[in-house]
């Protein structure tokens, strides 16, 4: 595992390096609420103005009261920076000027609403970037924040609440920070909005039947009390390994199943995703490789790689830690992981194992000191399967050749032995018995090892120890000599097997780490999809000895992107599995819980909350399953993939915007230019028509038709200059209040040329209120859509323009009784430049309705376009809220 203290109890680096990287940073603190009026701001300002009678430099950035009277109180007293003032779309926005801060450089800093949205033209686009930067230089900062706008909440909020909140933050914005929950009750809440406490009273009341309901309330409760606890514990978690300090201090709860390659072990796994459910807990399952691994079987190897497949579609993590023995792994991946319970099986072993062997179980209990160890029953073995193939009986006392080689070099040692005895009478000869003992425990294992120990006391009695060529021994001294040589061996061989054993776990480990390192690299150097594809199958396979595909989405249908061997193909059914995956974000196929019928396996490459590719693994031999051990390995290197392809993905999005980007900005200059160009002309041309005096009928009509051209050449300037303003957010309001009426028959009398020949019914009510807009955009909206209207409606049919009152708004509708609109193109006809293919709405150039909607949306109104229902033809609709709606005027 990452992110540890190290077995030696030496400080973890990682933690040591995030703790240097806070030095000299400021200190962030927040004021976290289930939702708004639970009292954040309040308690912010209470807790300010504390610091600042303890002598500390407080000042104010930016404090939205909300026009709540207790909370504008607290402000006295404090000093309060001026804030920055942005211009959009004809008005001017309050942000917090980090500028001004910085200059003033105080000790602590209150900044409101940590979630916020900055206005465009802003330095950052969110308020915490904004604090970022003010913690960069050295200041401290309080905050607040609800916990519905944290990013990983958003989606749980929204399925109960039905509300998605657009404001969101991310969540490694609260890791170092100091977290203080503000909490009341939801009765007491509710009483508070029922006291226009929070919102006045109309908003109030609409709020308790929808977000502010009992329910809702307490979900949020829960969730903001159990997201500070989780920020705590990590902290804590941090500062232990920092500081390489022993124990669990647990605030929550964290969980470790041990799996092995007995059949209970699916039971174990699905026992701990119950337990950690339960306890709201994140949970771990552990496979601890020992010595004793390396001689599994097939079958055996099989099942702890389901098992912890298992464990992944549960939603644990999975590890597989090398160990000397099961005791050993388990203790030091307990305390490295802080884990408070443990759950372990309890194989049906008997009295004489136990005494030979001892129980593991009843060591951990003894020996974990502060962790709740939970043991169940489970089967020693199952039942193996008829034609199934036996275990080798004896395979775990080595190799008939280790044995060969271990006896050639007694032999040796022995002809060495009677070498040196004809040079005089030795006595230390049996020492030279140890050299073989060593080596063939080292590199055929311990019972090689003491099998060549005991076949060496007995050629040193034979053929050194008087009477020779016998095992009899008349001399007591030999007799010691012996048997401390047999015993010296003995120890000898465990030592060197249990270095040879510890030696092959750390090169295993080590491999599995190179693999990963030059993975990670290789992934760095490549930018193209095509040829990451390549390498991924190519290593991917290479590592876990399979063939790999990988299939990426395209137009919305999975293809297959790269493959190795270059001649794998997939079938129905497979095709069917990665479809399941890709979908679902879970594996399909072989091994796994869907689909099985498929020869392969697929797993999907996900990153980022999105899944981006599909991965597809496959052994040549069907029935041979990817081994226990290298199941954490795969996982590690489809991260690693999806990372990579998140990585290609938003490169090529960044190069899709910036040529965006530069087309905008060339039309924009474009548009811009043509307009300004042909203003100076057309002004000519109008002036010029309209001094003319025609000498017949026939040159007052071409004069009339002229005239008409140019008013209608010099509106389509007019409309090229609105859409540069729209796009430069350039546009300035004045905003009035507006007689519907009266707007309505201005735009008619600008258009009655236009306009000529078609009826215009009105159907608006002398009672309905003013609206507040800015006249002049109002009246260009106003204009567009009469004469789009005009254009596509059938020339002898009337246009309607109608105004409805709704019990939150108020509409204004145009409708012809032309073709309508294509289904499904409501939407697009307002877009600039659009065009509807398959239509009969020809002609126009696309800019009047993006004009419409630009203006309306400045204004802060919608509009929308539908067909008709009581007839053919279509309309379009612009929706004032009742914001914009003019008290106390007319009908009000």
């Amino acid at each position: 595992m990452s992110d540890t203290p190290s077995p030696d109890g030496r400080p973890d680096p990682e933690a040591l390096l995030r703790a240097a990287a806070q030095e000299g940073r400021g200190r962030l603190k927040v004021f976290l609420g289930a939702a708004p009026g639970v009292g954040k701001t309040y308690e912010m300002l209470s807790e300010g103005a504390a610091r600042k009678r303890a002598g500390v430099d407080v000042v104010i950035g930016i404090v939205e009261t909300h026009g709540r009277t207790e909370t504008e109180a607290l402000l006295h007293g404090h000093e309060i920076l001026p804030r920055r003032q942005i211009p959009y779309q004809g008005r001017m926005l309050d942000e917090l000027d980090i500028d001004a801060i910085r200059a003033r450089a105080p000790q602590l800093v209150l900044v409101d609403e940590l979630a916020h949205s900055n206005a465009p033209g802003s330095r950052h686009d969110k308020r915490y970037q904004d604090v970022e930067e003010l913690l960069a230089a050295g200041i401290d900062v309080y905050s607040t924040v609800n916990i519905q706008h944290l990013e990983s909440l958003n989606d749980v909020v929204a399925s109960f609440t039905k509300v998605r909140v657009r404001e969101t933050l991310p969540d490694r914005v609260l890791e170092n920070a100091e977290i203080e929950v503000v909490d009341i009750p939801p009765d007491e809440l509710i009483e508070r909005l029922k006291e226009g406490k929070v919102y006045v009273p109309e908003e109030a009341s609409r709020a308790l039947g929808h977000f502010f309901s009992k329910s809702n309330l307490s979900a949020l409760r829960e969730l903001a009390l159990r997201r500070a606890a989780q920020a705590v514990d990590a902290q804590m978690l941090d500062y232990l390994r920092a500081h390489a300090l022993a124990g669990n201090w647990a605030v929550g709860e964290r969980l470790v199943v041990a799996v092995s390659e007995l059949p209970g072990a699916p039971e174990l796994v699905r026992a701990a995703k119950r337990t950690a459910d339960a306890l709201r807990a994140p949970w771990t399952a552990v496979h601890i490789e020992t010595p004793r691994a390396t001689r599994f079987s097939d079958a055996e190897n099989g099942r702890v790689a389901a098992t912890l497949h298992l464990a992944t579609q549960l939603g644990g993590q999975v590890a597989s830690v090398p160990a000397e023995s099961v005791l050993e792994g388990l203790k030091c991946f307990t305390s490295e992981a802080r884990a408070t319970q443990l759950i372990v099986g309890k194989s049906l072993r008997s009295r004489w194992f136990e005494l030979l062997h001892g129980s593991v179980v009843d060591r951990l209990v003894r020996e974990t000191p502060g962790v709740a160890v939970h043991v169940l029953p489970m089967a020693e073995s199952a039942p193996r399967a008829a034609g199934a193939a036996p275990r080798r009986a004896g395979r775990g006392w080595g190799k008939p050749a280790g044995y060969g080689v271990a006896l050639g070099l007694v032999l040796l040692v022995t002809l060495l032995g009677v070498s040196i005895l004809t040079a005089g009478n030795i006595t230390n000869i049996g020492l030279l018995y140890l050299l073989p003992v060593m080596v063939a425990a080292t590199r055929y294992g311990v019972r090689t090892g003491v099998v060549t120990g005991l076949v060496s006391s007995l050629a040193y009695n034979f053929f050194f120890i008087p009477p020779t060529r016998t095992f009899t021994i008349q001399d007591p001294q030999n007799i010691i000599t012996v048997l401390v040589l047999l015993t010296v061996a003995v120890v000898s061989s465990q030592l060197a097997a249990r270095v040879r054993d510890q030696a092959m776990l750390a090169q295993r480990s080590a491999a599995q780490n190179s693999s990963l390192t030059g993975f990670a690299r290789q992934l760095t150097g490549v930018s193209e999809r095509d040829a990451l594809g390549q390498l991924l199958c190519a290593e991917v396979g290479r590592l876990v000895d399979a063939d790999a595909v990988l299939l990426l989405p395209v137009d919305g249908t999975l293809e297959l992107s790269a493959a190795v061997p270059p001649e794998n193909r997939l079938e129905m059914i497979e095709q069917a599995a990665a479809r399941w995956a890709f979908e679902h974000n879970v594996p399909a196929g072989r091994g796994s819980d869907t689909l099985t019928a498929s020869e392969w396996l697929f797993h999907p490459l996900a990153a980022g909350g999105r899944v981006l590719g599909v991965m597809g693994l496959a052994r040549s031999d069907a029935g041979t399953p990817i081994r226990s051990d290298q199941l954490p390995l795969l996982l590690s290197l489809l991260d690693q993939a999806s990372l990579a392809l998140e990585r290609i993905a938003f490169e090529a999005e960044m190069a899709t915007v910036t040529q965006l980007k530069e087309r905008d900005r060339l039309r924009a200059a474009l548009l811009s230019s043509v307009s300004h160009d042909l203003r100076t002309p057309l002004t000519t041309i109008l002036g010029m028509l309209a001094e003319m005096r025609p000498a017949s009928d026939e040159q007052a009509g071409q004069l009339t038709a002229a005239r008409g051209e140019a008013e209608r050449l010099r509106r389509f300037v007019a409309n090229l200059l609105d859409m540069v303003r729209i796009e430069s957010g350039a546009l300035r309001q004045a905003v009035e209040p507006v007689d519907l009426a009266d707007a309505v028959a201005a735009a008619v009398h600008d258009l009655r040329r236009t306009l000529e020949g078609h009826a215009i019914q009105l159907d608006i009510s002398p009672e309905l209120p003013f609206v507040t807009v800015d006249p002049q955009l109002f009246h260009h909206c106003l204009i567009n859509l009469l004469e789009n209207a005009a254009k596509y409606g059938d020339p002898e049919s009337p246009i309607l323009v109608a105004a409805r009152r709704l019990p939150d708004a108020l509409t204004l509708s145009v409708l012809d009784e032309g073709p309508g609109l294509p289904a499904g193109e409501e939407a697009r006809i307002f877009e600039t430049f659009a065009r509807i293919e398959g239509s009969d709405r020809k002609g126009g150039t696309g800019l009047g309705l993006a004009i419409v909607k630009g203006f309306a949306e400045a204004m802060g109104l919608s509009v929308s376009a539908a067909n008709r229902s009581d007839r053919r033809g279509a309309v379009f609709t612009l929706h004032i809220p009742a914001s914009h709606l003019k008290k106390g005027v007319a009908g009000e």
